[in-house]
This record gives C-alpha cells, structure tokens and sequence, in this order.
C-alpha cells in the first residue's frame, strides 16, 4: 500500500482579516506568503519558524495573529 501526505495550509488571521499563509511544500518545510503578494518570502524549516517569519514581516505592534489550519 502507497503511503501519501497530506500538505498542511495555515491561514494567519489578524483583527482585520487575513494577513497571510503558510502552506508546507515539503515535509517539514513551509512556504510563507503575506496576504496580497504574488511570491512566498521564502521557504523554512518547522512550523513554527514559518509562523516566526510571517509574524516578523506585520508591521511593528501589530498582535500576532491566529493560525487556522485549513
């Protein structure tokens, strides 16, 4: 039997909307784009150093915001 993967998509969700996504391209290894740009930041390693690096992109003071898995 054929094992397959599912690849993950996190939407951040902040006070006004989506602010941007994080889809696995890889096992373990995520894309992020902001919300509106055409072209992922760049790809990471781990869940969390994605979440890190969209969060680290909204401008300064902003909450961080909700992942949402979809």
């Amino acid at each position: 039997m054929a094992l397959t993967h599912t690849r993950r998509l996190f939407v951040a969700f902040g006070p006004a909307g989506a602010v941007g996504m994080i889809k696995e391209v890889d096992d373990g290894v995520y894309a992020v784009t902001l919300a509106g740009a055409d072209t992922p930041l760049g790809q990471f390693e781990g869940l969390e150093v994605a979440k890190s690096a969209l969060v680290a992109q909204l401008p300064p003071g902003s909450d961080r915001p909700e992942f949402r898995e979809h």
